[in-house]
């Protein structure tokens, strides 16, 4: 077990796991420009997240390749993790989307992308805090949010208002979109 605050170190910033229910071998690294395209189409066919043009996932696969995670399972890819480190404090993590492809799901890709970004050993500065922001309503992320800092050592959780309704929400557009709470996690929140 490590001390509050430490991670476990990896050894590359690419690590294979075979599932045990399916026997399936996944291997989760940072995406390539390429694969840009297929990130944008998971998150279109999740129809849960906010979709961006495919020119914002190409982008975020090419400048914060290191900050991201794609899993892919038999070559084919089934899910990603895009964030950034925050221009105010690069030891805080901001998640800003995670996806996995609907065949794919129930395999616990979701958590094992996000502790390989955790675990990166390369990340300079290490990662002391992780944000994110997640609806109301949107009880997989919580949960997916919540197990990850139940395995940071049970590092605290603090969830408080960010942006509301209106600031997401422009007056013309007919869709409502719904408030977005801060998740911070870390060991030295």
């Amino acid at each position: 077990m490590t001390s509050p605050g430490s991670l476990e170190p990896s050894t590359s910033v690419q690590a294979t796991h075979i599932d045990a229910r399916s026997g399936e071998a996944s291997l989760i690294r940072p995406p390539r420009v390429d694969e840009g395209i297929e990130l944008w189409r998971i998150a279109r066919d999740s129809q849960t997240l906010d979709l961006n043009s495919s020119y914002a996932y190409v982008l975020y696969a090419r400048d914060f390749a290191s900050t991201c995670r794609i899993a892919l399972i038999g070559g084919e890819p089934a899910g990603f993790v895009i964030g950034y480190r925050r221009p105010s404090d690069p030891s805080c993590l901001f998640i800003w989307q995670v996806a996995v492809d609907e065949r794919f799901r129930g395999l616990r890709l979701a958590g094992r992308m996000l502790d390989d970004l955790l675990h990166d050993q390369t990340a300079l500065p290490p990662v002391r805090s992780l944000q994110t922001t997640i609806t109301d309503d949107n009880a997989a992320s919580q949960q997916t949010f919540r197990s990850l800092a139940q395995r940071w050592n049970d590092a605290p959780m603090v969830v408080t208002p960010l942006f509301e309704s209106a600031h997401l929400t422009h007056p013309s557009d007919a869709a409502h979109h719904e408030p977005e709470r801060l998740y911070e996690i870390g060991p030295s929140m």
